[in-house]
């Protein structure tokens, strides 16, 4: 009888499962969905039931605010050791090779635009880079700019550059921590099923090795996000398989700021002939992370990846964070066919756009911190 009084109001259609009706009961009381039950959201669930969930679940945890930073990117190179099939920004589908030197990435660190909180580094896996070159790459940047919070390195780029350097996870990391590193991106998680991850994107580091520098990273005080690729091959049990993964590590370490699901786009690359996903599976993907996640205390919309207003839709089904002001920084959704190809919002812009969701803008640093 509790769980049909809980569920009035959420459910719009006359015809509702009693699974889906007993699943919705533990999410309003706070209780955890299981594998089973995640599948049953993506197959089952209704989008506005969804919504309804999944806004109750980001009320809970972080009320009406809604989460900006000011920011910037640097991609180092698109030279890559690696050749993923939906990528549009390595060498091998770009048909240019570029390289940015220390020099250059230093003077983009102090243009007078980029004196924000933040940096994001990431790019491609040079095969000539190690993690020397990168961890003094840190220390320059940090002589530069030494209050900069420097997120850097996707877990792919760190696998990489450790193994190459012949150390392990814990030694590689402490000295990039060491260096400077404050936090790492959720970058390279693609997806982690390996039938499909051998599929588009062979060549990459494991889901295992993913998973493994992140839970060392956190063991270390470093910070990450975690993301998924979602919209290509991938199946509904395929996304609840990777998002139990994920809970799994935090439910160890607690060291995930933020979930960010990222859309597949179909442009220059190999899997072009793939059809991107509607506007309808993208806000279900965002729902069912919030209600799956449970433990993880932000969802983010990376804006540049969906367009501004998708970004603002979202924060109806789930999402408490636009990720930042990016100032024109990055190449990688543009290159991929994603509608902002010069992806740059001011602060008030950002605020504006939270407020046409009636939700209360919160500026914050890399740690959420609110500053403004």
């Amino acid at each position: 009888m509790m769980e049909e009084i809980d569920t009035v109001g959420i459910f719009e259609l006359a015809e509702v499962s009693d699974d889906l009706k007993r699943i919705a009961g533990k999410v309003i009381r706070g209780e955890r969905v299981t594998v089973e039950e995640g599948i049953v959201l993506f197959t089952e669930g209704d989008l506005g039931c969804l919504g309804k969930l999944a806004d109750m679940v980001r009320l809970r945890k972080n009320g009406d605010r809604a989460y900006f930073i000011r920011n910037f990117h640097i991609e180092p190179t698109n030279i890559c050791v690696n050749k993923c099939k939906f990528c549009s920004y390595s060498h091998h589908f770009s048909k240019t090779k570029w390289e940015l030197s220390v020099e250059e990435i230093i003077d983009k660190v102090k243009e007078p635009e980029n004196a924000v909180p933040e940096l994001h580094i990431t790019g491609a896996v040079h095969p000539d880079r190690d993690l020397y070159y990168y961890g003094d790459l840190l220390v320059k940047i940090k002589a530069v700019r030494h209050d900069l919070h420097i997120k850097a390195y996707s877990a792919v780029e760190i696998d990489y550059m450790i193994k190459k350097a012949g150390l392990s996870n814990v030694e590689g990391l402490k000295y990039l921590k060491s260096c400077g590193l404050d936090s790492i991106p959720g970058g390279g998680a693609e997806i982690f099923d390996e039938t499909i991850r051998k599929e588009i994107c062979g060549m990459k580091s494991t889901s295992a090795a993913w998973l493994d520098v992140h839970e060392t990273a956190h063991q270390l005080g470093i910070p990450s996000n975690a993301t998924m690729l979602y919209g290509h091959k991938e199946n509904y049990s395929q996304r609840i398989d990777h998002l139990e993964r994920l809970r799994q590590v935090q439910d160890r370490t607690g060291g995930f700021n933020a979930f960010i699901p990222l859309k597949f786009r179909n442009t220059n690359n190999e899997m072009s002939a793939l059809p991107e996903v509607s506007v309808t599976e993208d806000m279900k993907m965002y729902a069912v992370a919030r209600i799956y996640l449970d433990n993880f205390p932000h969802l983010k919309a990376y804006w540049p990846a969906v367009g501004r207003q998708l970004a603002r839709v979202s924060l109806t089904f789930g999402v408490d964070d636009l990720d930042g002001t990016i100032n024109d920084t990055t190449r990688i959704y543009s290159l991929a066919g994603a509608e902002d190809q010069n992806p740059v919002m001011t602060a008030s812009q950002m605020r504006d756009l939270i407020r046409e969701a009636k939700r209360v803008p919160a500026e914050r640093d890399s740690l959420y911190n609110v500053i403004g």
